[in-house]
């Protein structure tokens, strides 16, 4: 395997000082490579047959000069010559077989990582999300993967060839000429030290490449995005980002040029090495030859072999560091593997099948989770989220319980825990105390998939991915057919929309669906929410931002939808809410009201006092 100059540049030196090789890190990266493990002993087997071969041609063309031309046997010249050819096309055809041992193996240990990571992060709890970094989180999943695959294929094969070749070489020079090889061998100390140093300042070019490229990346991220966009142009900050980028851009070209210019000089100088070895064999070879100590075959096969030994080892006076680097990059990927998921199914969870929809909560509090139980430290915001652990409770003592089909509004100022309550019937989160129970169940004894599918959510701002308008209603059943999502886009008041578009129901929404106004994606999300026809239905600030011909729309939308369905509803407005069979009023994480609008009126207490001050609840 040859070198690149992708190997004078192991990574970030800062990431892996002091550290040391994990035992425990090395079992697991042998359980990831297991599958492959017949592949990896080829890829090895063809490395060593390689090298092993490109033995062969300064032999035989000692062979030749030393035997066969003075001699004149041409038969022997031309014998030797095809055999010559039939090395040089072993050599291709190994080379082939290498580079397919070397993708087989990195390409799927890059879908076996990236499979796990992926499916890791899809179980982990919402809490997880929100102190993560997007951008850091992908990076685990793309550069780190990558990193670790390159610790299987690139990394050893690197080191295994560079060994075998100087091995192999060293030991053919010193059955020649051992004199000849001491004098190779005395330059490379020239070389060797100046080298490592040229090295580390690669290594901190690279690192700062990475860091402005990483920084470009996030502006890139969050400006291309629609509300960045948006946001931007609206404050006339057009100029700003460009300049902002444009500094970063400008040095991350300085320093490109800078580390070409140094990986120039290394292999100039790596070449000029050689060719100082080459003269030193020939010059010192060639009085030997005068003399009678060794043939010219010898010194001509010598001076084909020095060649070949100066890559191998510069190479591996950076193997610890390439190693220690693709160990990194396992770790890293290990870290999230390792993450502890909050919320799971328990060994004898249930299913619950055909679900009436009765809810109760029972002395429940609740207090958000210390990160350390729910997060990774390095995907988080440095300075930032680490060390703001919760340290009071969000609901405190909270009884309640919700007939099937009827309708309860929770109402209650921002920050209250009307959300928080409504997620944990979905079990986005676990209660610290007391209990919330489906139809008599404990939600943490029904099964995830079962208790998700009996509810149905529709927040203030629903996601919609950027697919079609047909895939975004069908992930929410993919088995519907298509007269049942028509009759619940009909029943959502936004099938006539759909219609009218010339793309219809293919027509692509766009990122979060900002092709849609908002009444259009909320009436969406209720269509979605009917074709996945659960027995419970939350509505968090459904209507909170529409104009009034949009709630109007989305109003007789969720009245189709919360027909027959056990409905929470979280309003600010009275309009959404005075029609419910009951009303929750929350404050600072405890329910101080009950009971209908008519009876709450009656009580003249904190909703009496909002609704006649505007009926307006949000603060």
């Amino acid at each position: 395997m040859r070198m690149g100059p992708h190997h004078l540049i192991p990574g970030d030196k800062s990431a892996i000082a002091g550290t040391k090789v994990n035992r425990s890190s090395m079992r697991r990266v042998a359980v990831f490579a297991r599958p492959y493990s017949s592949s990896i002993i080829g890829f090895l087997i063809s490395i060593l047959v390689a090298a092993a071969i490109a033995l062969v041609p300064p032999l035989l063309f000692r062979t030749i000069v030393d035997t066969a031309i003075p001699a004149g046997d041409k038969r022997r010249i031309v014998v030797l010559t095809i055999i010559l050819v039939v090395v040089a096309m072993g050599d291709a055809i190994l080379s082939i077989v290498q580079r397919w041992y070397s993708s087989r193996i990195g390409e799927g240990l890059i879908y076996d990582l990236r499979v796990a990571l992926f499916d890791k992060v899809q179980n982990m709890p919402v809490a997880f999300f929100t102190r993560t970094q997007t951008g850091a989180l992908i990076s685990r999943l793309n550069n780190d993967v990558v990193g670790a695959q390159t610790a299987v294929t690139g990394t050893l094969g690197s080191v295994v060839s560079n060994v075998v070749v100087l091995v192999t070489t060293l030991g053919a020079m010193l059955a020649l000429e051992w004199r000849l090889t001491v004098l190779s061998l005395v330059v490379l100390p020239v070389f060797i030290i100046p080298a490592r140093r040229v090295g580390v300042r690669l290594q901190d070019i690279s690192r700062e490449q990475m860091g402005l490229n990483a920084s470009m990346n996030t502006q890139m991220t969050e400006r291309f995005n629609v509300s960045g966009a948006m946001l931007v142009k609206l404050f006339g900050r057009h100029r700003e980002e460009v300049d902002a980028f444009s500094g970063r851009a400008s040095r991350v070209r300085d320093i490109g040029i800078t580390g070409a210019m140094y990986g120039r000089v290394f292999f100039v100088a790596l070449g000029l090495v050689g060719a100082l070895g080459a003269v030193a064999i020939y010059g010192v070879g060639a009085f030997m030859v005068i003399s009678g100590g060794i043939t010219i075959g010898t010194l001509v096969a010598m001076a084909a072999f020095v060649q070949r030994i100066y890559q191998p080892l510069t190479g591996l006076t950076n193997a610890r560091l390439e190693v220690m680097t693709a160990l990194v990059s396992f770790e890293r990927v290990f870290e999230v593997l390792d993450a502890p998921v909050a919320i799971t199914d328990r060994p004898r969870a249930i299913d619950i099948v055909k679900p009436l929809g009765n809810i109760e909560f029972d002395h429940v509090a609740f207090r958000y989770p210390p990160g350390a139980s729910v997060s990774i430290a390095s995907l988080e915001l440095a300075g930032v989220m680490q060390g703001s652990d919760p340290d009071t409770d969000v609901l405190v003592d909270v009884s309640l319980r919700v007939d099937a089909g009827s309708t309860v509004a929770i109402v209650g100022t921002s920050g209250a825990g009307k959300t928080t309550l409504a997620m944990l019937i979905a079990r986005m989160y676990d209660v610290t105390s007391g209990s919330v129970r489906l139809d008599g169940n404990d939600v943490r004894d029904l099964t995830g998939v079962s208790l998700r599918a009996a509810i149905g959510v529709v927040s203030q701002d629903p996601h919609m991915f950027h697919e079609t308008i047909k895939s975004n209603l069908l992930y929410a059943r993919p088995n519907a057919t298509s007269e049942e999502m028509v009759n619940a886009c009909k029943q959502a008041q936004i099938h006539d929309v759909i219609a009218s578009l010339p793309d219809a129901y293919d027509t692509v929404v766009g990122e979060r669906g900002y092709r849609l106004s908002g009444g259009e994606k909320q009436r969406l999300a209720i269509a979605r929410l009917l074709l996945k026809d659960p027995a419970v239905m939350i509505l968090d600030e459904a209507t909170s931002h529409l104009d009034n011909e949009s709630e109007v729309l989305v109003q007789q939308a969720l009245e189709a939808a919360m027909h027959n369905r056990t409905s929470i509803v979280i309003a600010h407005r009275l309009s959404t809410i005075r029609d419910a069979d009951r009303i929750v009023v929350l404050d600072q994480g405890r329910v101080t009201e009950q009971g209908t609008h008519d009876e709450l009126m009656a009580l003249n207490g904190f909703y009496a006092s909002q609704v006649r001050a505007g009926g307006n609840f949000a603060d």
